[in-house]
């Protein structure tokens, strides 16, 4: 996002941390709700151009968001919509994408509470694992002739009673609602917003065999003095890179396995 709509969303962040700041707040439910909203703007595309039109006045841009949801959705979503769309967006798209995001952190802020948040972060990258492994359940996921009961159903029967709910409510929604965008940029960015409710980093760590304990911590706080902020480590293992271990942060990566060293060694030699 640019511009407008970066200091829009980041304003909606800031509501949103309020508003779920208060524990009275069923985070759960707004998550839901917003995730209606977001289905709503994306299915009406004149709507979502008519609130962010910027020749139209704030105000009226709220009052007619606040008449359309009003007894559909709570009044905290309403409270939410109606300020986001006061705001000024670079495109109609963008206030889409903040609302989807604001209903993907509410569910992670419910995590959070109960304590999930630790496993919703490592379910969400082992489902990425097992779909990147699995071309025919890949395939089914992202099937366009697939019904989305078809979708969430089989959803269900993966994870139902094997992850927490919250990330089972955002993969069926990531799912069933993609949105143009691939299964493996959906679940990188979910990751990236677990990772962001405690002011964490993501690595993912590729190894030849498991890490132990001390491993994982010496390696944590390694990152974290590199970084300067805490990190969050999720952990694959590959046999292939030979020993050694493979670290991505964000777009950059630290390649220090042997697989890469043979490699750089061959590279030298045909040189």
């Amino acid at each position: 996002m640019n511009g407008a709509s970066r200091e829009a969303l980041a304003a909606a962040r800031e509501r949103l941390d309020a508003l779920t700041d208060n524990t009275s707040v069923d985070a759960a439910k707004l998550a839901e709700e917003l995730a209606a909203v977001t289905a709503l703007l994306q299915r009406e595309v004149s709507l979502r151009r008519v609130l962010t039109d910027p020749s139209q006045a704030g105000e009226a841009k709220a009052e007619l968001a606040g008449r359309l949801l009003r007894g559909q959705v709570g009044g905290e979503t309403v409270d939410l919509i109606s300020g986001m769309v006061r705001s000024r967006w670079s495109q109609s798209r963008d206030l889409v994408d903040s609302v989807e995001e604001l209903a993907s952190t509410a569910d992670l802020t419910a995590a959070q509470r109960s304590g999930d948040l630790d496993d919703v972060e490592d379910e969400l990258f082992r489902f990425g694992r097992i779909v990147a492994s699995d071309k025919e359940l890949r395939a089914a996921l992202t099937s366009r002739s697939a019904s989305v009961a078809a979708k969430s159903e089989l959803l269900r029967s993966l994870l139902g009673g094997k992850a927490r709910p919250a990330t089972e409510r955002l993969v069926v929604r990531l799912v069933t609602q993609p949105r143009g965008r691939s299964l493996e940029a959906g679940l990188e960015s979910l990751s990236k917003l677990a990772a962001e409710r405690r002011d964490r980093m993501v690595a993912v760590v590729t190894s030849a065999v498991p890490l132990s304990d001390q491993q994982k911590q010496r390696l944590g706080a390694a990152l974290a003095k590199i970084y300067g902020r805490p990190m969050h480590l999720n952990l694959d293992v590959d046999p292939t890179v030979l020993g050694g271990i493979a670290v991505r942060v964000g777009d950059e990566v630290i390649n220090g396995t042997i697989a890469e060293r043979l490699e750089e060694a061959t590279r030298r030699m045909a040189g």
